[in-house]
C-alpha cells in the first residue's frame, strides 16, 4: 500500500497530526478544555466555508477565524457575568450555523462539506504536508519550551500570577495553538473528529504513566500509533481514514481502562513511572 505516493503523504500526515495532538491533548485533558477544543473544531467549520465562497484558501481562512473565536472565547470569558460553557456554547452555535449557510450558498456543496467534516488524508498534497510539518515542528516546540508555566497554571493560576507568569497570555497561547491544531487535523479527520485526537490519547497516558513528561511522551506515541493503524486499516477494508483512526485510539482507550481496572484490583504497579 505504501509503494502508492499519496498512501506515502498520508502515513507522514498521520504520524505528525498524531505526534502534535498528543502533545496539545496533554495540556488540553489536564486543563480539562475538551469542550473549548469542540468548540474551536466545530466554529473552523465557519472559516473554512468563507473561504470556499471566496475562492481562497479554505484552510487558510479556517485557521484565522478558529484563532479569531479562541481569542473571543478567552476575552468574553474574563466576564464574571457570563461562564465560560455559555461563551463556547454561543460562539460554536454561531460559527457551526454560519459555515452551514455559508456550504448552502454554494452548487454542490454536500462534498466539500463532507470532505472537512470527516476529512480526506488520501487527498493531502506535497505543499500541504510540508506545511503541515512546518506547522507541527513550531507549536511542539513552543508547548514543550513552556511546559512548567503551561503545568503551573494548569494546577493554580493565582500561584502562576505570583511567580509573575501571565496567566492570560498562557492561556492565549494555548487557545490558538489548538485552534492552528484543529485546523491542520481536518485533512486526517476533519472537524468533527479532530476533538477526539486532542482527547483520547492524553486520557490513555494519563492511565498508563504517572510522571506528567512520560504522558506526554505516551500520548504523542498513542496518537501516532492510532493514526498508522488506523490509515492500514482504511486501506485494507475500503473505509473512511478519519473514523477508523479515531476509532483505534478510542479502542486503545478500552483496553488501557480494562487494563486499568485490573491493575489496580490486583495492586499491579503502573509499567511507566
Amino acid at each position: 500500500m505504501f509503494d502508492f505516493a499519496f498512501m506515502q503523504r498520508a502515513l507522514a500526515a498521520a504520524v505528525l497530526v498524531g505526534l502534535l495532538c498528543g502533545v496539545l491533548g496533554f495540556f488540553v485533558v489536564l486543563r480539562r478544555l475538551a469542550f473549548i477544543g469542540v468548540g474551536i473544531s466545530h466554529s473552523a467549520i465557519g472559516g473554512v466555508a468563507i473561504g470556499i465562497l471566496a475562492g481562497w484558501n479554505p484552510l487558510l481562512t479556517g485557521a484565522f477565524f478558529a484563532i479569531a473565536v479562541a481569542l473571543g472565547i478567552a476575552m468574553v470569558s474574563q466576564s464574571d457575568k457570563i461562564s465560560e460553557d455559555t461563551v463556547i456554547g454561543v460562539f460554536f452555535s454561531g460559527s457551526m450555523a454560519l459555515g452551514v449557510v455559508l456550504f448552502s450558498m454554494k452548487s454542490g456543496y454536500q462534498q466539500d462539506l463532507f470532505s472537512y467534516l470527516f476529512g480526506n488524508v488520501l487527498a493531502i498534497s506535497t505543499t500541504e504536508l510540508v506545511a503541515l510539518g512546518c506547522i507541527s515542528a513550531a507549536i511542539m516546540a513552543i508547548m514543550l519550551l513552556t511546559f512548567k508555566e503551561h503545568l503551573l497554571v494548569a494546577f493554580d493560576e493565582e500561584v502562576a500570577a505570583a511567580y509573575g507568569h501571565k496567566v492570560l497570555g498562557l492561556n492565549v497561547l494555548l487557545l490558538v495553538v489548538l485552534a492552528l491544531t484543529v485546523v491542520i487535523g481536518v485533512r486526517l479527520v476533519g472537524l468533527l473528529l479532530i476533538q477526539a485526537l486532542l482527547v483520547v490519547p492524553a486520557a490513555i497516558a494519563a492511565l498508563w504513566a504517572l510522571n506528567f513528561r512520560w504522558q506526554v511522551l505516551v500520548a504523542a506515541l498513542v496518537g501516532s500509533l492510532s493514526g498508522i493503524v488506523g490509515l492500514v486499516m482504511a486501506y485494507q477494508f475500503d473505509i473512511a481514514a478519519g473514523g477508523s483512526i479515531v476509532m483505534v485510539a478510542v479502542a486503545l482507550f478500552f483496553v488501557t481502562l480494562v487494563v486499568h481496572f485490573i491493575r489496580r484490583h490486583f495492586r499491579v504497579p503502573p509499567p511507566v513511572p
